[in-house]
């Protein structure tokens, strides 16, 4: 097996000296290389003359081995391994590259403090101050060629790689004059390798990831820290703030701006209205409450609710009798403007067992208006005529169209069996009338209160896309307005008379109840009592000033006679 890494086993062995080969670069370059390091090189032998049949045999081997085979792309011959020398050890080997380190980054530190004093370091100075390569044991000069070959291209050139390292820091040039041999003149440019440019004039270290910037030190590191998180913490302390602002405005009590006007028409005031009108209405009950034989106590009873000007009697003067059946607040509430907010007259409406309406006006005075204590009646009360009563307008029905002939069936055939069993609650009867969707007034009766009922007058309201056709024809599930008279006998056995509004459908079965309701409206409207009457009753309204102008109740009852009982109607508040 041929060793081709030896002089003898090179190709192109055969060829004069200094003429290339059939591969690999000329031979010439080690020659050069001790000429440039000021070395005369050892003379060259002679090569001596291989035979034929060996020297055919390495140029075949060497153009298999260079030849890229199909499909792949040529791998150039890589250098020898560099081998560790036999006798250093591994903690030597980190020795030596921990010194390597260390030797780089003083240089680099001894640069940036050049840049920092205002001058660059230029090539030339750094060559002088450079010492000459020192070969390392692993790349010494091979031994000179046996047999006049010469040693392969690429140990040569591993040998300039490792000549050209790293000085070792804290080396300095020798003196002028006396240069070692080798040694780079300032200035001077060594053969075979291009000049240094000079570094610009505006050159910067950019930090690496976490460092810190250069050219401000360990000052401004610190400043901008500063700078940052002062930045932070304002922002976080305005951030605080706004939510505060937000969530005190949002949680802070909102009241309705009002007026005196809203509040006089809606009614608004602090004065416990209610609570007053309950106080007046019991006063009102013991005031027209009399009887001889209970005078004592009544003056007594009295007492509790007046101040000490008020007429202990209310105004009775000792004779006849009178009981008071119902009292009610009739919903007035008048300004007293002697205590301001906190006095009202209450005008409260008294029924007596005569069957007298009365209306009475009782001052009230209340201290607390919070908790509504400290209630008394401030001044005597006065008699005061009924509500005037108002003419009832006309009800236009001059676009009702009434169904004569259902109204009959209807009056026949279903309604008397469903309020017989309506007025009883009787489920089970009432279901055969009713539609499946029937409201519950229409389902629930009035267990029994009113029995016997007699269907009276009954109006059967066309609907306005029936009134178009003669005789009237109804779709099916078509709804029809009736109005009903119904007469009932109650638990004493008196007749009353009471009115219905309701609403049947019509079905392929025959006609059904949804709904019912009470109440029928009068179509003719006006009043039922004369001019006469309605004079009577009017007046204004104005408390009494004293216990003198106060009437009696015998003649506020003489006073009232005048109205019939019969036509006396409570005002609505």
């Amino acid at each position: 097996m041929t060793d081709h890494n030896s002089p003898a086993g090179a190709v192109g062995g055969g060829q004069p000296s200094g003429q290339p080969g059939s591969f690999g670069p000329s031979q010439q370059q080690p020659q050069q290389a001790w000429q440039g390091q000021g070395q005369q090189a050892p003379a060259p032998q002679q090569p001596q003359p291989l035979p034929s049949d060996a020297a055919r045999a390495q140029v075949a081997a060497a153009w298999v081995r260079s030849t890229p085979r199909a499909g792949q792309a040529a791998v150039p011959s890589l250098p020898p391994r560099e081998t560790r020398p036999q006798g250093e050890s591994k903690k030597e080997k980190r020795e030596r590259e921990r010194a390597a380190r260390k030797a780089a980054y003083e240089q680099k530190k001894a640069e940036k403090e050049q840049r920092k004093r205002g001058g660059t370091a230029t090539a030339a100075t750094a060559a002088a101050t450079a010492p000459a390569p020192t070969p390392s044991p692993t790349t010494a000069a091979p031994h000179p060629p046996q047999h006049g070959h010469q040693a392969p291209a690429h140990s040569s050139s591993t040998m300039s790689l490792r000549a050209t390292a790293a000085p070792t820091a804290g080396a300095t040039a020798p003196a002028a004059g006396a240069a070692a041999p080798g040694a780079v003149t300032p200035g001077a440019a060594t053969p075979g390798r291009a000049a240094p440019r000079p570094a610009p004039a505006r050159d910067f270290d950019v930090p690496k990831p976490g460092g810190r910037i250069s050219g401000g030190g360990r000052r401004t590191h610190v400043a901008l820290r500063a700078t940052l998180l002062i930045t932070t913490c304002v922002f976080a302390l305005g951030s605080c703030g706004v939510m505060g602002l937000v969530i005190g405005k949002s949680s802070g009590t909102t009241t309705a701006g009002l007026d005196s006007s809203d509040a006089t028409r809606y009614r608004l005031t602090e004065f416990p209205t209610e609570q007053a009108a309950a106080f007046a209405e019991q006063y009102a009950q013991l005031c027209m409450t009399f009887s001889p034989d209970t005078s004592s106590a009544r003056r007594t009873d009295l007492a509790r609710y007046a101040s000490a000007g008020v007429d202990p009697d209310c105004g009775w003067s000792g004779e006849g009798t009178s009981k008071a059946l119902s009292v009610t607040w009739d919903g007035t509430a008048e300004k007293l403007p002697e205590y301001g907010d906190h006095g009202r007259y209450i005008g409260v409406q008294v029924r007596t067992d005569d069957g007298t309406l009365t209306t009475l006006t009782v001052p009230v005075y209340v201290q607390n208006l919070k908790t509504g204590e400290g209630m008394r009646v401030s001044g005597d009360v006065g008699q005061m005529p009924l509500p005037a009563a108002a003419d009832v307008p006309e009800v236009d029905q001059g676009d009702e169209v009434v169904d004569d002939s259902l109204s009959t069936q209807l009056q026949k055939e279903v309604l008397p069996g469903y309020f017989e069993a309506w007025g009883a609650s009787d489920a089970t009867a009432m279901a055969r009338f009713l539609t499946p969707d029937a409201t519950l007034t229409a389902t629930t009766g009035l267990a029994g209160r009113l029995t016997g009922p007699q269907i009276g007058t009954v109006v059967a309201l066309v609907p306005a896309s029936a009134q178009d056709t003669k005789p009237y024809a109804y779709d099916a599930g078509q709804a029809v307005q009736v109005r009903v008279a119904v007469d009932w006998t109650d638990a004493k056995g008196v007749a009353v008379r009471r009115a219905y509004r309701m609403t049947m459908v019509n079905t392929a079965q025959g006609w059904f109840i949804k709904d019912v309701r009470g109440g029928v409206l009068d179509a003719e409207g006006g009043r039922a009592d004369g001019d006469t009457d309605s004079d009577t009753a009017t007046g204004t309204a104005a408390p009494s000033a004293g216990a003198s102008g106060s009437p009696s109740p015998s003649a506020s009852a003489s006073a009232s006679a005048a109205v019939p009982s019969s036509t006396a109607k409570p005002a609505k508040p």
